[in-house]
């Protein structure tokens, strides 16, 4: 595939495969664009440039061009990389031909802290190149920072209410017609929880975008707690016996 396209990273699309009730709820709601802003990464079936894409494979002059991954960071270390690798001019390109599943979280408590790292660290991506995220990875947070201080400026400025209102109606009516969508292609009793697990992904990735901002930018610290460790930690493979 590398050789057929000329790319300098090639991968599949993120196909989501959920365990249990809340795992596969998660997955419905990962392969819609309402949960990720569209990104072409998440769609099965596109085929062609992406910006970034899952489980890539590269040439390994690539590493010598740009270097290798960034362990400083604990989330988004493909997408820092891929980044770089478009500003040097390289070719990133996403196959369905190329088959791989990802198992998502399978609680809503683990998707929202999963989120809000991917949130917080998109941020220290952002610094370090100085350049800005696009607008779905500014939206979330966007979305959480109005809703929670419309209110306090409802003290001052009558219409703020009025506007919080609106907003909620608006997340609430897209949330629930993405729910149906999703639910219609991945199980109708899986609506129930839907709604639920939307608002993790937006919520969880919003949060943590503003407490990235936080950190980063305005106190300048280094990240610790819940944020600089991983929340899925690998499998330990089973011992094999001499």
């Amino acid at each position: 595939m590398l050789q057929e396209t000329g790319a300098d990273n090639v991968g599949g699309p993120w196909v989501a495969q959920g365990k249990g009730y809340i795992g596969r709820a998660v997955a419905a709601a990962f392969q819609s664009p309402f949960a990720v802003g569209g990104a072409r990464g998440h769609n099965p079936h596109h085929t062609g440039p992406v910006d970034t894409v899952y489980l890539g494979c590269w040439p390994r002059d690539v590493f010598d061009r740009i270097g290798f991954f960034d362990e400083e960071l604990v989330r988004n270390q493909d997408d820092e990389f891929n980044l770089r690798l478009s500003r040097a001019g390289g070719l990133i390109w996403q196959s369905p031909r190329i088959k791989s599943w990802y198992h998502p979280r399978e609680s809503l408590r683990s998707l929202l802290r999963q989120y809000a790292q991917y949130g917080y660290w998109k941020v220290r991506v952002i610094q370090k190149h100085c350049l800005p995220a696009s607008v779905r990875h500014l939206v979330p947070a966007a979305f959480v920072l109005t809703m929670l201080t419309l209110p306090i400026a409802a003290l001052f400025w009558s219409w703020a209410l009025g506007i919080w209102g609106a907003l909620g109606v608006l997340y609430s009516a897209g949330n629930l017609a993405a729910s149906v969508e999703a639910a219609r292609r991945s199980g109708l009793s899986l609506f129930p929880v839907l709604p639920a697990v939307f608002a993790c992904y937006h919520l969880g990735y919003g949060y943590g975008f503003l407490r990235g901002i936080g950190d980063f930018l305005l106190l300048r610290r280094t990240p610790a707690g819940a944020m600089a460790t991983l929340t899925r930690q690998a499998r330990k493979l089973p011992a094999q016996s001499p």
